[in-house]
């Protein structure tokens, strides 16, 4: 029975692999197929004629098997475009390879191998028995069924068909690294060595304007093919030296029409570098060499350079007039596609300035933060709107935000950095974080609606967000979420699980019936560790939302208590990070650390008249205690007792005074919370007015005052320095 797998029942590659594998003859048809050099003819040595017939010959496939040792067990190479590739039987594949494409092409052999992944359609030079060399179109697949090994398929393309073929893998990429490899690797069709250099302000994704004499810039972009350069050679990330940056700049700009230029031997080279640190810098090595240099060029009036190709080659083959058109064109054909990675790469830089801006800089003395932030692509279509930020708040306590912004680029970039700097306005403002997330679902609906915003590939409706809030003297954390994940928690017990947190639809929902947003309150003793996420970290194809939330809580608690925190952030995300992301990966890890049990008081007082003399009997003693200046003492005495009274005369209820010592310095944090909901203001009165003066009292003993809202009423908090 005919084992191998039905076509409906088979992946495409498969297929072709089959039908690849009936190509070679097999057994002693595959030795009468192989070199006529292996059965001694010494006429398929000879070299192709490089005529124009040859650049005409339309698409010729060819092929070799290889065995797992990757060495040849049969090949079809009867074409004539293919004579003088010595494919010998029982021989390596590494023997049709220049010996500095071995190392890439030989791991790539070995990763088809191990993963069973198709590697399709890559330039590639064979070389033949004369030494020259044939440039392919080369495609790894495994075996079909019941054969092991790989078949390698060899298309020799007709000069046209490449161009063609050229043009469009170099516009498959908006990275400007990618794009410059693509046109280099491209270029190698013509030459040894191929490299790409543009202007200095198209590598950073500006706008390229007109120099002043001798301030050009070049910096290489990319070289080809991939093996060990001389030391000083100018490789990939480096600039080139000033004068050869100044000379082919001249060069290539003559007459202010930018036109190809061909240096046909070393010792031109030579005469025209005049340095021999130029020279080390730019030609590929010691023998006689030729150099064609074809500018990139962007019409318009007057026309921009963005750079320079160049093609090396032995001297001993000249360019001929017809290489020269078709290099020209296939350079011309794909500057664009330059320009067009050169504003994504601005586009890029600008998204990834604003979400470094929006990430944590440091903790504090309450806590340890470290966070990480992985793009999903190299280019700026694959940044999307995720954000974290900690910052602390006035009144001593810290925030926790984390968010995603739906969609990438730009938009959902600047629409994330709206919806950050707006939470942590309120957060400081002194709302709750429930309030906050009611603000924000107000604010995603008027940044625009669906239709409009997913135009433009992002939309702020169904924007998710996550806030908790560190109180470092209760040791408890305020949580609300905004259909996001929820947090993991590890204590210092080492026991680690997401948050209960009930679910809520995400921002700017209009299907969520205007339902409250929770707020969750949790003990988050010292030691503690909470881990805030986006689900690009959690979300694998291969799993359920679940189980990746439950690896993330499994890698969060192998975190010991005295490990780096920055390192141990990375070392989680390199853990669980999808190997093909498809969004962006956001962690945040907050070690909590609080105030020690000596640095804070917390006092309970009816309100009562005498309750402002109670209030400043206690502080005096705590702070005699902590060792207080005298004059800062007297201070706090007055703003304590100003608080609890404007309390008793303005509120019900119960009066809480709490008292903190801050480290580092920070100085001396007082509240004073009570049951009533009135706004204290700082308000002008006169010198005869019976009420107003204590706020202003409060106001000049204090670095800074505010308040905030509570679930029985408001706390006024107000800083000291000591």
């Amino acid at each position: 029975m005919d084992s191998t797998p039905s076509p409906s029942s088979s992946s495409p590659f498969h297929q072709v692999s089959s039908a690849l594998g009936r190509y070679v003859p097999r057994g002693a048809a595959a030795a009468a197929a192989g070199p006529a050099s292996a059965r001694g003819d010494h006429a398929t040595r000879q070299r192709v004629p490089d005529n124009p017939a040859a650049d005409r010959q339309d698409q010729i496939l060819g092929v070799i098997s290889l065995d797992r040792d990757l060495r040849i067990t049969g090949c079809n190479l009867d074409a004539p475009v293919f004579a003088g590739l010595d494919a010998v039987t029982g021989s390596p594949f590494a023997d049709l390879l220049p010996a500095g494409d071995v190392p890439t092409v030989t791991r790539r052999l070995r990763q088809v191998l191990e993963i069973g992944e198709a590697h399709v359609a890559r330039i590639q030079r064979l070389r033949r028995g004369d030494g020259s060399e044939l440039v392919a179109s080369l495609s790894i697949l495994p075996a079909a069924a019941p054969q092991e090994g790989l078949t390698v398929s060899v298309i020799a393309m007709a000069r046209r068909l490449h161009l063609y073929a050229a043009e469009t893998a170099i516009g498959t990429s908006l990275d400007i690294g990618e794009t410059a490899q693509s046109l280099a690797e491209s270029l190698l069709t013509w030459g040894d060595v191929a490299a790409v250099d543009l202007d200095f302000a198209v590598w950073t994704g500006e706008g390229v304007t007109d120099h002043a004499q001798g301030r050009i810039r070049l910096r290489r972009a990319a070289l080809v093919p991939d093996r060990a350069w001389p030391e000083g050679y100018v490789t990939p990330g480096d600039d080139l030296p000033s004068d050869a940056s100044r000379l082919l700049a001249q060069a290539v700009r003559r007459a202010d029409a930018p036109q190809p230029i061909v240096i046909p031997d070393r010792k031109t080279v030579e005469r025209l570098l005049g340095s021999p640190r130029v020279i080390r810098a730019l030609v590929p090595g010691d023998r006689s060499a030729s150099v064609a240099c074809v500018p990139l060029v962007l019409d318009g009036a007057p026309p921009v350079v963005l750079g320079l190709a160049e093609v090396w080659r032995r001297a001993d083959r000249p360019f001929r007039d017809s290489e020269l058109f078709d290099l020209q064109e296939l350079v011309a054909r794909t500057s664009h596609h330059v320009d067009l990675a050169r504003q994504h790469q601005r586009e890029h830089t600008q998204v990834l300035a604003l979400q470094r801006r929006l990430l944590p800089r440091t903790g504090g003395h309450t806590l340890e933060i470290a966070s990480v932030y992985q793009p999903a692509t190299p280019d700026s279509a694959g940044v999307g709107g995720d954000w974290v930020n900690s910052f602390p708040l006035p009144d001593g306590r810290t925030a926790l935000v984390v968010g995603d912004v739906v969609g990438h680029g730009l938009g959902a970039a600047a629409t994330m950095g709206q919806l950050s700097m707006e939470a942590r306005a309120l957060l400081s403002a002194g709302l709750a974080p429930d309030e906050v997330l009611e603000h924000l679902d107000e604010t995603v609906t008027l940044l625009d609606d669906a239709e409009s915003g997913l135009a433009a590939g992002y939309s702020a409706l169904g924007s998710t967000c996550c806030i908790a809030l560190y109180d470092p003297v209760s040791h408890h954390v305020a949580l609300s979420s905004a259909g996001h994940l929820p947090p993991i928690l590890v204590l210092p017990n080492g026991h680690a699980g997401p948050l209960a947190v009930r679910p809520h639809p995400g921002l700017g929902a209009e299907f969520a019936l205007r339902e409250p947003f929770d707020v969750h309150t949790f003990a988050v003793p010292p030691g503690s560790l909470l881990a805030l996420y986006t689900d690009g970290l959690v979300e694998d194809p291969a799993l359920s939302i679940d189980e990746g939330i439950s690896r993330l809580a499994d890698a969060v608690s192998t975190v010991h208590p005295w490990d780096a925190l920055e390192q141990a952030a990375r070392h989680v995300v390199s853990a669980l990070a999808p190997k093909r992301r498809r969004d962006d990966v956001t962690l945040l890890l907050a070690r909590m650390i609080g105030y020690h049990k000596g640095d804070t008081a917390t006092w309970r007082l009816p309100a009562r008249d005498d309750a402002p003399a109670h209030a400043r009997a206690r502080v005096s003693a705590l702070l005699r205690q902590w060792h207080t200046r005298s004059d800062t003492q007297d201070d706090v005495r007055l703003l304590v007792s100003e608080l609890v009274t404007n309390a008793v005369r303005f509120a019900t209820g119960p009066i809480t005074i709490r008292l903190i010592r801050a480290g580092g310095g920070h100085g001396l944090l007082c509240e004073v919370g009570d049951t009533g909901n009135g706004r204290p203001r700082l308000s002008r009165s006169g010198l005869l007015d019976d009420g107003g003066r204590g706020l202003h009292i409060v106001h000049r003993l204090t670095t800074r005052w505010g308040v905030r809202w509570t679930d029985t009423g408001k706390v006024v908090w107000a800083e000291v320095a000591r």
